[in-house]
């Protein structure tokens, strides 16, 4: 992505930028060499954006999301949680949770209604795990992103979403 683009962006975050204000800089998604998903070209507010890193990623195969509702675990076995509330006008928002942890499962809460085009799972090994949602639409609830019960590392979970009404919330946890 042009640094120039993304100066702007973390500008307006610097900020304090209105959610969906008229200085919201959009740009193309970057899907990265070798993403195993083929989307048209789609433009986003990058909101949090994913760190540079030196190392190149491989990409699993993609899975496709299943809607799997599931009970929000105890407090004390979640090890991560981080919010981002998006506004309608925005349209599409590119989202990068940085988890940093270890865990065996990953959770997505949504409180209201947003659309969600795909997730990137990155671990600490490098391997990325694509979770794609194929644009579906989501209430709320409580889902099941991912898991993986040998307690991976999880640097970070990055998401392109939109909300469907005012303002939605789209939370990621990591249970122990």
């Amino acid at each position: 992505m042009n640094k120039q683009i993304t100066s702007l962006c973390l500008a307006g975050l610097l900020l304090g930028a209105d959610l969906g204000s008229a200085a919201a800089v959009r740009v193309n998604v970057n899907l990265g060499i070798g993403h195993p998903l083929r989307r048209p070209g789609r433009t986003v507010i990058i909101r949090r954006p994913m760190p540079v890193v030196q190392t190149r990623f491989v990409y699993a195969p993609p899975v496709r999301f299943a809607p799997a509702v599931v009970v929000m675990p105890a407090r004390d076995r979640v090890v991560f949680e981080d919010s981002e509330t998006m506004a309608r006008r925005e349209d599409w928002v590119d989202n990068y949770f940085r988890v940093h942890n270890r865990g065996e499962e990953l959770m997505l809460r949504v409180n209201g209604r947003v659309q969600i085009d795909f997730a990137e799972v990155q671990f600490g090994n490098g391997q990325v795990q694509v979770v794609d949602f194929n644009e579906a639409p989501m209430n709320n609830g409580v889902y099941r992103l991912l898991n993986f019960s040998d307690g991976r590392e999880v640097e970070g979970v990055r998401m392109v979403a939109r909300s469907m009404e005012g303002r939605s919330t789209i939370s990621v946890l990591m249970r122990k």
